[in-house]
């Protein structure tokens, strides 16, 4: 199964101590916030790195707050639907669907209503070099979850990707690219996948 965003594993939370942000730091991580709330829907191209190196492709269609979709480019036979609560991920050559609620992924905090990089979510490390930003989060009761990084341009502050790890730290990358934002989503894109 892919590791793409289907990560409930149990990590150490000491590992995952608050990151001293210093005041410049604490500005761009309000304008991540900013930029991130002020999404309402994406569509665009996908590149995904799989742990083991294998790479694959895609289109993606993201609509806050909650539903996704990642349709990956033939050969694959995957699918991944985030709706109603539920990421579903659904192999039609193994003929086998998987679901978990939203709210355990990281997945969840791309698509939350109002993302909120305090409180509910915890900093654990925040870098600024060559014109990107990139916000490592894990869910501050349950960092056991996974840790998500967002990749963002800095200059406008634009999401360009992001990384999930687990607890045995195999990354799996996620790069966006050709993004049109704001534009209408058919709902139909975000029917969850049957089957297996």
């Amino acid at each position: 199964m892919s590791g793409l965003f289907l990560t409930g594993v149990t990590m150490s939370v000491a590992s995952h101590a608050e990151t001293v942000l210093t005041p410049a730091d604490q500005g761009w991580i309000a304008r991540v916030q900013d930029a991130m709330n002020g999404v309402t829907t994406l569509e665009g191209r996908f590149q995904q790195v799989a742990p083991d190196g294998q790479r694959t492709t895609g289109r993606v269609w993201l609509a806050r707050p909650g539903r996704m979709r990642f349709e990956y480019d033939k050969p694959s036979p995957l699918l991944l639907v985030a709706n109603d609560g539920k990421v579903v991920f659904r192999d039609s050559q193994l003929d086998q669907t998987t679901e978990m609620p939203l709210e355990r992924t990281p997945l969840g905090l791309l698509l939350a209503e109002h993302l909120s990089l305090s409180r509910d979510v915890t900093v654990t490390d925040f870098r600024h070099e060559d014109g990107i930003l990139r916000v490592a989060v894990v869910r501050t009761a349950s960092p056991g979850e996974g840790t998500l990084e967002m990749i963002f341009s800095a200059q406008p502050v634009a999401l360009q990707g992001w990384i999930v790890t687990d607890a045995q730290g195999h990354r799996t990358q996620v790069m966006l690219t050709d993004l049109k934002a704001g534009r209408p989503l058919s709902p139909d894109l975000f029917v969850l996948p049957q089957g297996g």
